[in-house]
């Protein structure tokens, strides 16, 4: 059978910024021994919103920007949101939970973002999906709580209930992040880490944690650089193509990345789980590249700004201060079409189903 899904771009950027993500853990741990946790997650955040501050403006000034629509006013809104909810809320949860829940709940425990991301899309925004697509995330979470079981039942507590919040907020921000997919990523993702990075640091040393010396502090910012701001400028670009849920499918393969750069960093042995994991994970993978959804479909009048070419859904005129060349960006707006080919749930078949 075909891998429809491969024609897609959201498909690889969407295990890229998994793979950046989940490589992130372990290299994170290895500056834990030297940078308190809450500091740590500080400079991780601010690591990639300097980072990509100092892209943003290195493009602008050597005048290699490419075509991406800028954050607008309405926009506002929705990125504060991102910020609070996916900055701010979550990792404050989380370090609360942590303060009090073993290592090995916790790891267990944080798996459930990609659910929570999951089900805030299709149950809140109706994101279509089908039985092949929900039983792929299914066992890519899967192959995720085995890698974090421990064999530990330890019980829940409050701890426990602090680190699921941080997990819904989370599964929030990345549901919330899709409003703001259109606009340029790396602005929304340099803007996030730039706020949440300052409040989390400045939380950090009100708690009285101390700074670390140079060494460390650069690498927990170049870590922050990749595995957050690189990571999340992917995220948006796959959002673009494939909607929440299946992004957040792509991106629950993290720990499993995490884990295999684990056995290289830290001397850890093949074990049985470790293989079955990479199977359950893999099976999932394959029913999400098999999908293939077509349907006649109808596209309402709408007017938005993004970078774009002219395809079929790009057959607007233009006025004699629109952009010239391709891929361009300008405010257009979309003709009612009804039309039948494959697609996802990107920005423009974001309509709804029959059961």
């Amino acid at each position: 059978m075909p891998l429809h899904a491969l024609a897609s771009p959201g498909v690889p950027l969407g295990l890229a910024s998994a793979a950046l993500f989940g490589a992130s853990t372990p290299l994170a741990k290895l500056l834990l021994g030297e940078v308190d946790p809450w500091l740590l997650a500080g400079l991780l955040y601010l690591g990639s919103g300097v980072g990509l501050g100092i892209v943003h403006l290195g493009r602008r000034s050597l005048g290699i920007e490419p075509p991406e629509a800028p954050l607008r006013r309405a926009d506002l809104p929705w990125l504060a949101a991102v910020i609070l909810a996916g900055g701010v809320v979550g990792p404050v949860l989380l370090m609360l939970g942590l303060s009090v829940t073993p290592a090995s709940s916790a790891a267990l425990l944080l798996n459930v973002e990609g659910l929570a991301t999951m089900g805030i899309a299709w149950v809140v925004f109706r994101e279509h999906t089908d039985r092949r697509i929900v039983l792929g995330a299914l066992l890519i979470l899967a192959g995720a709580v085995l890698l974090s079981w421990q064999g530990a039942a330890e019980g829940v507590g409050w701890g426990a209930l602090a680190i699921l919040g941080a997990c819904l907020a989370w599964g929030a921000d990345n549901n919330l992040t899709r409003k703001l997919s259109a606009a340029d990523p790396v602005q929304i993702a340099m803007l996030k880490g730039l706020v949440a990075g300052a409040v989390n640091l400045g939380l950090a040393l009100w708690q009285g944690a101390a700074l670390p010396s140079v060494g460390p502090l650069f690498g927990g910012a170049l870590v922050g650089f990749f595995g957050y701001g690189v990571s999340l400028v992917l995220f948006v670009l796959a959002l673009r193509h494939l909607g929440t849920a299946r992004t957040g499918a792509y991106f629950s393969t993290a720990p499993f990345i995490g884990a295999v750069l684990a056995l290289v960093l830290f001397g850890e042995p093949v074990t049985l789980r470790l293989v079955a994991a990479a199977v359950l994970m893999g099976v999932g993978l394959w029913l999400h590249l098999i999908e293939h959804h077509v349907h006649e479909h109808a596209h309402e009048e709408m007017a938005h700004e993004h970078a774009h070419v002219h395809d079929e859904h790009h057959r607007h005129a233009h006025g004699p201060g629109d952009p010239p060349g391709e891929p361009h960006v300008h405010v257009h707006r979309h003709a009612p079409m009804v039309h039948r080919h494959p697609h996802y749930p990107d920005l423009h078949h974001r309509h709804t189903h029959d059961a």
